[in-house]
């Protein structure tokens, strides 16, 4: 079993190469043979032609003579000389085997006046000699039988086939080499594509693979560059995932460790001692929400996660969680100005409920008191679109493309909100399961506005 790819590429190339060769070759010298002999065969016709012309016009008186000098100025050719009664004038030649190249009942056929031509492509090179025409020839009252065939020596025969040959061996030898030059060509961008695999498969993700070509070769390093791209930022987001999940763990416990250790001395006043332990107990709330939105995550991305769709009414949905939500803006002394019309959806109405709690909350957490939002619903054909607008601390447009990521907090909103970071991101992926769209406008120190557009007439799609 070969298990080099080059070396299979070059033995398979080359297999073509010599069964093609093998099979060309003698279709290519049946081809020519045949071009060559019929244009012998014409030129000895035209040459017998002539010799007929000028028996006639001459007159010989020794026809055989006369036939035997043009035989001299014809080297390429053999005259034979046969007279009306089928006699040869001379001696008659001879195949390879010791045969009569002129047989009987061919010099019987010319005597009756026809013009006989006959082809031999039984061997490439020698047949040559086998070519042969018979014309007619009246002299006086005498009938005769002139045959011209091919007078190719060994020694011209032999050159031919060495030539051949030699020819055929130099398109092997160039086609051979051309071969492990192109095999090379063509295996070396999968020994790129393999070594870049193979530290991938350590953790180096920082490869790349330089191929210049624009073929399937080319698309498929094109691909592994855009794969090794994509593990890279996936790792990243892990590494940074686990930094973000194990700073907003680490912050609480460390809360709760040092305040429970405080707890323990004996001289602390009573108020301290409330204090801390409504200290320990908010941290304790903060890890409970990680924890929660966590797994709440995960259920959401795992193919697996409960997705009811109904029917109901939108508009009473957001009624009551601005209801639920009456303490904290009525604490801020918030304008709460809603616009929402009748509209009936078809969506998980559970799912709907954290993207509005996520979202209205953290308008009201993020308007200043005395401030305004404005929530309002738009019906469309067979679409929605719900406004959720604040004129609060806004968010900077640097920042705006990465506040749907995961455990990512804007920096003004860090210093105000104890949230883990996970609110955006939940809410976004709920969309994204309902086929729907989620878009935000920001300036800071004016406000923000969240545009939600979601379907509201057909099955929503589940997407992992």
């Amino acid at each position: 079993m070969i298990k080099s790819l080059y070396l299979r590429v070059v033995l398979t190339f080359l297999a073509i190469v010599v069964a093609s060769v093998l099979v060309a070759f003698p279709l290519a010298m049946y081809f020519f043979t045949n071009m060559i002999s019929t244009q012998f065969q014409s030129e000895m016709l035209a040459v017998g032609r002539q010799i007929v012309t000028l028996s006639n016009e001459v007159q010989p008186k020794n026809l055989y003579s006369f036939v035997a000098g043009s035989n001299r100025l014809n080297e390429n050719y053999l005259f034979t000389l046969f007279d009306s009664s089928g006699a040869s004038l001379g001696q008659t030649p001879v195949d390879v085997k010791g045969r009569p190249r002129i047989q009987s009942s061919e010099v019987a056929d010319v005597l009756k006046g026809h013009i006989y031509k006959s082809l031999d492509f039984s061997a490439p090179f020698s047949g040559i000699n086998g070519i042969k025409v018979g014309v007619p020839l009246i002299v006086g009252d005498e009938s005769y039988a002139l045959f011209i065939h091919t007078n190719i020596t060994d020694a011209a025969r032999r050159q031919l086939q060495t030539l051949i040959v030699s020819v055929l061996a130099i398109v092997l030898l160039v086609g051979s080499i051309l071969i492990l030059f192109a095999s090379r060509y063509l295996v070396n961008p999968l020994k790129k594509l393999t070594l870049a695999t193979e530290k991938l498969a350590r953790g180096n993700f920082n490869v790349n693979v330089s191929v210049n070509n624009k073929d399937e070769l080319g698309k498929l390093a094109e691909s592994f560059n855009h794969m090794a791209g994509e593990l890279k930022q996936l790792e990243q987001m892990r590494q940074d995932f686990v930094s973000n999940v194990s700073h907003e763990i680490q912050s609480p416990l460390t809360s709760i460790r040092g305040f429970s250790k405080a707890l323990r001395e004996s001289d602390i006043a009573e108020n301290d001692r409330i204090k801390y332990l409504e200290i320990i107990e908010r941290e304790s709330e903060r890890l409970s929400r990680l924890s929660e939105n966590l797994l709440k995550l995960a259920s959401l991305e795992s193919e697996h996660h409960p997705f009811h769709p109904t029917i109901y009414d939108l508009d009473e949905q957001l009624r009551r969680i601005v209801v639920f939500y009456e303490p904290q803006w009525s604490m801020k002394e918030l304008d709460m100005d809603l616009a929402l019309p009748r509209v009936k959806i078809f969506a998980d109405s559970d799912q709907l409920s954290q993207v509005w709690m996520n979202v209205i909350g953290n308008a009201i957490k993020f308007t200043a008191t005395g401030g305004h939002i404005y929530i309002k619903l738009v019906p469309l054909r067979d679409r929605v679109q719900i406004w959720i607008q604040d004129n609060g601390i806004g968010i900077p447009i640097d920042e705006q493309g990465r506040i749907f990521d995961r455990f990512y907090k804007v920096d003004q909103a860090r210093q105000r909100d104890s949230g883990s970071g996970l609110g955006l991101a939940i809410v976004r992926k709920i969309i994204d399961m309902h086929d729907g769209s989620i878009e935000v406008q920001s300036e800071v120190g004016k406000g923000t506005l969240f545009l939600i557009v979601l379907p509201t007439t057909h099955s929503p799609t589940k997407k992992s």
